[in-house]
């Protein structure tokens, strides 16, 4: 795998005069803007979304030991959590690529609290190895293990999801998987702007352009930043941080993927 085109029969976007260009990203703006305003409805259709009543006194473990759930909401109204997928006794290096990419991308909730809406991790590790990996990670949001505790809590991970109070009754009222929680990771939407977008098989690309890579390729690197699956590999963020040296396995029950 390549982190960039393959330069040696590199396709351009054609040259034209700015009038030209102008044009042509006029056009694309009407498109854009009609996107735009799907969007909003889609999000208006959400604040219609009926919900489903959960149980705010169950207990999940965080850094001050078992909590009850409705402690997450810390006293705002609203909470949004991000489920984090979970390999039992796996290092570092062998934790989901793409979650350890999503919730990196949301370091600071200081903008949704503000909002009256407070932000947490959940997973089903065991307490110990999780905090292990939040400090390894420098997390700062609060994450808490959610370890036999029963959906829409706890279950599958690998969803975004948001919660409501009223008073001390918690409710259920969205939850999204797979692509529906790209919006937590602003780097996708942004690749999606530039000429070569994400450089993935499944994108429609123009006529000669770069054969894409297999989905999520760029997600794990080896210490020299080459993009790879292999057993030296880290998901990309854990090579920021301290100890973040090249390991031999992935780790994931002792096993490579």
């Amino acid at each position: 795998m390549t982190n960039t085109p393959d330069d040696s029969a590199r396709a351009l976007p054609p040259v034209v005069d700015l009038a030209t260009w102008q044009a042509a990203r006029d056009e694309l703006l009407v498109r854009e803007k009609a996107h735009t305003h799907e969007g909003d409805a889609l999000a208006a259709a959400r604040r219609r979304l009926p919900m489903v009543e959960v149980d705010g006194t169950v207990e999940v473990v965080g850094a001050a030991g078992p909590v009850p759930f409705l402690d997450l909401f810390q006293g705002r109204d609203e909470l949004m959590v991000y489920k984090h997928m979970w390999w039992d006794g796996a290092p570092h290096q062998g934790q989901c690529e793409g979650c350890t990419t999503t919730v990196w991308h949301l370091k600071d909730a200081v903008y949704l609290n503000a909002r009256g809406v407070s932000f947490a991790v959940l997973t089903v590790g065991a307490w110990d190895e999780v905090a292990s990996f939040v400090e390894f990670m420098g997390y700062t949001q609060p994450w808490y293990s959610v370890r036999d505790v029963a959906e829409p809590i706890g279950g599958e991970m690998g969803y975004l999801t948001c919660f409501l109070r009223d008073g001390d009754r918690v409710f259920l009222t969205y939850a999204t998987t797979g692509r529906g929680t790209e919006v937590v990771n602003g780097s996708m939407a942004l690749l999606d702007r530039t000429p070569y977008g994400r450089g993935e098989a499944w994108e429609d690309r123009p006529e000669g352009w770069p054969q894409g890579n297999p989905p999520c390729w760029y997600w794990r690197t080896d210490a020299d930043g080459a993009a790879t699956w292999g057993p030296t590999s880290r998901p990309v963020p854990q090579w920021t941080r301290p100890g973040a040296t090249p390991e031999q396995t992935l780790g994931r029950q002792g096993q490579d993927r």
